[in-house]
């Protein structure tokens, strides 16, 4: 009897062991899939525009706190079809935000999903005097519906202000994202996904 009672203790102790294990595997971060998140219709109004000088505040966002924010901790900033990045020094464009963090970006020709791994360090780029980060514009503009859809292809990579990465895709300019927009669609709300990666790792799976 004493012999069964020590072999069923073992028997629970090892289960148990291997429990406890298993949780502290999961509280670790253990390889749950990274979530992909959509924000809609970020507003980015600019005053100016169509030849004239434009000016106004950027609407800055948070990769990390999925909102937008007014504090120096941004990522990317935008206002119109026009994004920045916090990181470089300013540009030259009236009311840019200052730059507080070290953020850079990489375009990156793919599809969303297929980008799994943040690209070579030499890849990325900074804001700086009279240039982008974003170095090519981030949308086709129809001349004769005037409608701007982003470009095809088009993954960004952000190194973060403080260091993580994340990477993005815009889907639309318009507000609520319409499948075919028209020339009453209120523009200048983007609507664009992400994954954020929170531990500064550099895959995205």
């Amino acid at each position: 009897m004493k012999k069964t009672l020590i072999k069923l203790s073992a028997v629970l102790f090892f289960i148990s062991f291997v429990s406890c294990s298993n949780d502290d595997d999961s509280s670790n971060g253990g390889n749950e899939p990274l979530e992909t998140i959509t924000f809609s219709n970020l507003y980015a109004p600019q005053i100016g525009g169509q030849g004239q000088p434009t000016s106004g505040d950027f609407t800055k966002f948070s990769f990390s706190e999925n909102a937008t924010v007014t504090s120096d901790n941004w990522d990317i900033a935008f206002r119109g079809t026009t994004i920045i990045i916090n990181g470089g020094t300013a540009i030259g464009l009236t009311d840019e935000p200052t730059r507080t963090g070290d953020a850079a970006v990489s375009i990156v020709t793919s599809t969303f999903d297929a980008v799994t791994e943040v690209p070579a360090a030499t890849t990325f780029a900074q804001d700086g005097t009279g240039t982008y980060a974003f170095s090519e514009p981030w949308y086709d503009y129809n001349p004769t519906t005037h409608i701007i859809s982003p470009k095809a292809g088009r993954v960004y990579v952000v190194e973060t202000h403080d260091g993580k990465y994340a990477k993005f895709e815009i889907l639309s300019y318009y507000q609520d994202a319409p499948a075919n927009p028209d020339m009453t669609s209120p523009s200048r709300y983007y609507t664009f996904r992400f994954v954020y990666q929170a531990n500064g790792e550099t895959s995205f799976n």
